[in-house]
């Protein structure tokens, strides 16, 4: 039997924002360039498939467009490759992109001050898809000594910090919280604060 190579090693799914891809670290050998391949199954279709990643030099495999589904449970499989010679396979831990994805924070757009109140703009850190819908938790708070901080939620990228003193610095932050078809809820990163300055009446 052909001798076995050694098999690829930290084998991880990452994903941000439902981008997701498979890496690995490389494997070192005396002599030849390794290669990898790379293979999928579903939860609900049991039979490993290529994927866009045959017979590749770098060590990381974006996932292609067919594994788009964020409901879909994704199971992964690499190995390393050599003229004839393989290693066993590795294989992942099941990926659920709606479960295990990290979202990013929201981008502010803009923010308008008014003596009692700070519109802010949001956009989602992902695009749209039916039967999501994020939700904006924005904690603010006085920039003083005393940073009691208060919690507002709310579902429009358009929204209101409303009932604040004029002319006072108030800072805030935004995470995205989505609520998944199964009740889940997925915490996004917060945001970086900003603070404003609400105008004299």
């Amino acid at each position: 039997s052909s001798p076995r190579l050694p098999a690829p090693k930290d084998v991880m799914v990452y994903s941000y924002n439902f981008r997701s891809l498979l890496r690995w670290s490389p494997v070192e050998v005396d002599r030849g360039l390794v290669l990898y391949t790379v293979h999928f199954k579903t939860g609900f279709l049991n039979q490993w498939d290529e994927m866009n990643c045959t017979r590749i030099a770098q060590t990381k495999c974006g996932f292609p467009w067919s594994l788009r589904e964020r409901r879909w449970t994704v199971f992964l499989r690499v190995r390393s490759e050599l003229g004839q010679a393989t290693s066993d396979w590795v294989e992942t831990d099941p990926f659920v992109a709606e479960r295990n994805t990290t979202i990013g924070p929201p981008k502010v757009n803009s923010v308008t001050e008014n003596s009692d109140s700070l519109l802010i703009s949001v956009t989602p850190p992902f695009g749209s898809e039916a039967g999501y819908f994020p939700e904006y938790h924005v904690s603010y708070w006085e920039n003083t000594t005393s940073t009691v901080k208060i919690e507002i939620k709310r579902s429009n990228t358009l929204f209101k910090i409303e009932n604040l003193k004029e002319s006072t610095l108030y800072c805030f932050r935004i995470q995205v919280v989505l609520k998944t078809y199964l009740d889940l809820q997925l915490l996004g990163l917060p945001s970086v604060p900003e603070c404003y300055r609400t105008t004299v009446s």
